[in-house]
């Protein structure tokens, strides 16, 4: 029997017996009079997470084909798009668009501090002709927040078109694409959304709507290309609304977990993050951890700590996983070996797995000889 293992990563998220339950069930055809039953409640309860009334595809796969989507259907071989980096998933999004023939503006933030509104301005300015952004909200490779809000502000004011990359972010915190302007938001049922994985969810406004429009072909190819999936939905919406075969059991699974999120309210279900995520930072610091971010643009959903100099990250992640079947994530690229990462999403929201891991981190505090009484990491639970 395999070992149970508990999930603090930055995502996948450990799932709720009842959404595991709904990925068991029979198989569905991906089509006919029952699909489209389960594919339209699921498309109306992503709608209201969203706080959207633009379209929204499932798409089969990560997040990042919806963002490979996005960019390759946007724009055409050639054009410029101005990309917002300050960390991995930044740099991984200028990847896509240079992967699909596009000449990429950069507009970077030291790893660790968001990216200001002001330098995407100049950017703006400076490059009339990019008619495209696109920014990462959570860069969980840092853990930072960056002000999408007002970052699409300011593309509003300069009348481009906004991209966002909402993969760890949409679900865990407020997110509401028609207020803020977000013309196309991507993200992925596998965090915030508590499922597994499988599943990239995209949003597409009337204004990327023109965008995609204006060209005959941006040469992407075919089954991510956003004219595909229009074309499904209009001719064939009423009996099979996608070009491809769907994983419908994820698609149930994913209504199952919507239902549950809508029933309880996106208020609550934000602050359950956060709740967790106070409960993670007041333990660490009260065991003596330094915190990789301040308070001010650090995620709810993912905390960045420092390793303790009696030990390396990856000796801590080793011990827990292999002693406490508790599995954290590491530093990537520069910051690999430098950080560890938390994650606040799933079932790590909840108390008894907080518990879990704050009590484990603090005993092996105990066999490295540091002196941390028993229950010291408690105090904000």
């Amino acid at each position: 029997m395999t070992k149970p293992y508990k999930l603090f990563i930055p995502g996948p998220v450990s799932v709720d017996d009842d959404v595991l339950d709904a990925m068991s069930q029979p198989v569905m055809r991906h089509y006919g009079p029952e699909w489209m039953d389960v594919y339209n409640e699921t498309t109306s309860l992503l709608k209201q997470v969203f706080q959207t009334q633009n379209d929204i595809f499932l798409v089969p796969g990560p997040g990042t084909a919806g963002l490979d989507m996005a960019m390759g259907s946007l724009l055409a071989n050639g054009q410029k798009v101005i990309v917002c980096r300050n960390g991995f998933f930044g740099e991984r999004l200028a990847t896509v668009a240079e992967a699909n023939g596009l000449q990429v503006v950069h507009v970077a933030a030291p790893a660790g501090l968001p990216i200001a509104p002001d330098d995407l301005r100049k950017a703006l300015r400076e490059h009339p002709d990019a008619p495209v952004v696109a920014a990462i909200h959570h860069e969980t490779t840092t853990t930072v927040m960056n002000p999408v809000s007002e970052l699409a502000l300011a593309v509003r004011e300069a009348g481009r078109v906004f991209v966002v990359d909402a993969v760890s972010s949409l679900g865990g915190v407020d997110v509401p694409v028609d207020a803020w302007g977000i013309d196309v938001c991507v993200t992925a049922a596998n965090k915030c959304l508590e499922c597994p994985p499988g599943l990239a969810i995209v949003s597409v406004s009337p204004r990327a709507w023109e965008m995609v429009n204006s060209h005959e072909s941006t040469h992407h190819g075919w089954y991510l290309n956003l004219k595909t999936w229009r074309w499904y939905a209009d001719n064939w919406g009423d009996w099979h609304p996608s070009p491809v075969t769907m994983p419908t059991n994820n698609i149930v699974a994913l209504r199952t977990s919507l239902r549950k999120i809508l029933a309880v309210g996106l208020p609550e279900h934000f602050a359950k993050h956060a709740r967790a995520c106070r409960a993670v930072r007041a333990g660490l610091r009260n065991m003596g951890f330094q915190l990789f971010l301040p308070d001010e643009f650090a995620s709810p959903l993912v905390t960045a700590v420092l390793p303790r100099p009696e030990f390396t990250a990856h000796d801590l992640q080793t011990w827990l996983a292999q002693e406490r079947g508790l599995y954290i994530g590491g530093g990537i690229g520069e910051l690999s070996g430098k950080i560890l990462r938390i994650g606040h999403i799933g079932q790590a929201t909840s108390r008894d797995y907080v518990m879990d891991l704050l009590f484990a981190i603090e005993e092996y505090l105990r066999l490295k000889g540091i002196d941390v009484p028993v229950g010291a990491s408690l105090i904000e639970l």
